[in-house]
């Protein structure tokens, strides 16, 4: 039994196929498939069942997935080791950033993350938490960028910062003459919300803490991005809530607009989160001090009392 044969099951147990494992593991489909078969000869067991299309894990073969999963981990930890040792920080990194905050906090670290770690290359790609946590306990992510608390007992939550919650509020608005607003001030027959599948949207109707009540409404939309629902509320559609670091981004003739809450001002935790096995803890790090320090100049809210309208569940979006 050897490493590279775990490994190969391990692409087989996740693609379904054959061929597609070896082109994701760099070797032909004869070879994967021989150092597969000639492990399940050494152990006397079926691994897959072959018969199923597409191809399916034998009950024994899960059992023996979940335990090549932890072997293949625990010697990755051995480079990770020396590397930690010699304070090395360079390699491949995959992070993943959940939609909402990926526009607006890419920009602000990317550029010097990699200008003083010119070693580490960076795989970045835009996830639903969901998949992300997924990815994460498959092994396919080393780290990724999501709103918090998860709940999730195989994944360590470092937070980055608190981002506050910001009203857009038309000029016509019932609310519109209002300095500060307050989450009782909120009505979700008139709110302007995310489609489903983005934990900011959960955050929103966790601060509402209401239903729809209004049969009568002519309509009711969920959008995929801030810059439609401000443009509909632009149009006296209703109003809706942004994240801070995206009213940054919002244009001089629209600033009138925002509306922050008042204290304690509801914000989400948006942190660091990576597999519980902590590999590549040097780059995790230099992540976190690098995106935080980025970050806490933008947002001027450190002496104000915020609190986070999000609570801990097993899957979020």
């Amino acid at each position: 039994m050897t490493i590279t044969q775990l490994r190969y099951v391990l692409a087989v147990a996740e693609h379904k196929n054959f061929t597609k494992a070896a082109e994701k593991v760099f070797v032909t489909q004869p070879t994967l498939s021989m150092q597969i078969q000639k492990l399940e000869e050494e152990l006397d067991v079926q691994i897959f069942d072959r018969t199923k299309k597409p191809i399916e894990l034998t009950d024994t073969g899960k059992l023996i997935v979940e335990q090549a999963r932890n072997i293949v981990v625990e010697s990755d930890r051995i480079q990770d080791i020396v590397d930690q040792q010699k304070g090395y920080i360079g390699g491949l990194f995959r992070l993943a950033i959940i939609p909402t905050v990926m526009p607006t906090l890419l920009p602000m670290f990317l550029k010097l993350f990699t200008n003083k770690y010119p070693k580490v290359k960076l795989k970045i790609e835009e996830l639903h938490t969901e998949a992300m946590i997924e990815k994460l306990q498959e092994g396919h992510l080393d780290a990724g960028i999501a709103a918090t608390p998860l709940g999730q007992p195989e994944v360590i939550e470092r937070p980055l910062y608190y981002e506050p919650f910001v009203g857009y509020i038309p000029y016509d608005h019932r609310l519109s003459k209002k300095e500060l607003i307050d989450p009782g001030d909120l009505d979700l027959d008139d709110l302007l919300l995310l489609e489903d599948g983005h934990c900011f949207k959960e955050g929103v109707l966790n601060i509402c803490k209401a239903r729809r009540g209004n049969e009568t409404e002519q309509f009711q939309l969920e959008s995929g991005s801030f810059e439609t629902l401000t443009k509909l509320a632009n149009e006296g559609l209703g109003m809706t809530l942004l994240p801070y670091l995206h009213t940054l981004e919002i244009k001089e003739s629209e600033q009138d607009h925002l509306r922050m809450f008042t204290e304690p001002v509801p914000a989400r935790e948006v942190s660091l989160i990576f597999n519980k096995s902590e590999l590549k803890m040097q780059i995790i790090n230099a992540l976190h001090s690098t995106i935080s320090g980025a970050v806490r100049g933008a947002i001027a809210f450190q002496n104000v009392k915020i609190i986070s309208p999000l609570t801990p569940k097993k899957q979020r979006a």
